[in-house]
């Protein structure tokens, strides 16, 4: 990797030993973004009538569950495994912020010599860690049956390991540092996920899976956009008979008002 980016393995890299605290201090902050952007989701739906938690109750509930929720469930999880059901707030500090509290920890003591593959599989790790726990409430696979569970929880556990490889290359191997940020890929994925998580149920599969796709497609100006339609309408025919016949998963194709 170090020829082909043109860095010698011999040659100082300061951006790799440098900001090892800021590096830190970064995941803690990922750590708790999920509990950051329901917080200030909260404060947002004071001005309409929502059914969501007040802002004083988002931060009761997670702040309890990272202090001493999550610690607690886990020691009587072990003396007496499936007892009782977890809390959300509990579960989320079990599985997302906890482990990424011990990647923060560890990320201290080690010195980085690729950055951005070190940092990328963090992020990849992140995703992978809160798939697993959206997708905890779900029913998972009974014998050789699929349940609504499974390919989410199957997909993070592969991006999990994904992530978890592409951050050990970061520690061992010579690589690039960070590169400058750039907002519109991140942008335009992560509208794309939230316009897919809203119209999925007016508009059912085939319109929200097309749409989802065209607006990640804007996160890159090398779009070309007849062979991005043609492809577009491939995925969205492929998940249309995937997750409804292929999974039997209980998914509406068609927007509400052509059903009715």
């Amino acid at each position: 990797m170090a020829d082909t980016l043109g860095h010698s393995p011999g040659t100082s890299r300061p951006a790799s030993s440098i900001g090892n605290v800021s590096a830190a201090i970064g995941i803690l902050v990922l750590a708790i973004t999920p509990q950051l952007f329901e917080l200030v989701w909260s404060i947002g739906a004071l001005t309409v009538r929502s059914t969501s938690r007040a802002p004083l109750q988002v931060l009761a509930g997670h702040g309890a569950a990272l202090l001493y929720g999550a610690p607690a469930q886990m020691v009587a999880s072990i003396a007496a495994p499936g007892k009782a059901a977890i809390a959300s707030d509990t579960l989320l500090a079990m599985i997302y912020s906890y482990p990424l509290f011990a990647v923060a920890a560890f990320t201290l003591f080690v010195k980085l010599k690729a950055p951005q593959d070190y940092f990328g599989g963090i992020v990849l790790m992140a995703l992978a860690l809160f798939a697993l726990w959206a997708s905890s409430d779900l029913q998972g696979m009974r014998g050789f049956s699929f349940g609504a569970g499974t390919a989410p929880r199957m997909f993070g556990v592969l991006m999990l390991g994904l992530g978890a490889g592409i951050a050990v290359v970061g520690l061992l191997t010579d690589g690039p540092a960070l590169a400058t940020y750039h907002w519109r890929g991140p942008l335009f994925v992560s509208l794309s996920i939230l316009s897919f998580a809203i119209t999925i149920r007016p508009l059912g599969l085939v319109l929200s899976a097309f749409a989802t796709f065209m607006i990640s497609a804007l996160g890159t100006h090398e779009t070309r956009w007849k062979e991005t339609i043609i492809v577009g309408i491939a995925l969205t025919a492929f998940c249309s008979f995937l997750f409804p016949y292929g999974l039997g998963l209980p998914m509406q194709l068609w927007p509400r008002f052509l059903i009715q």
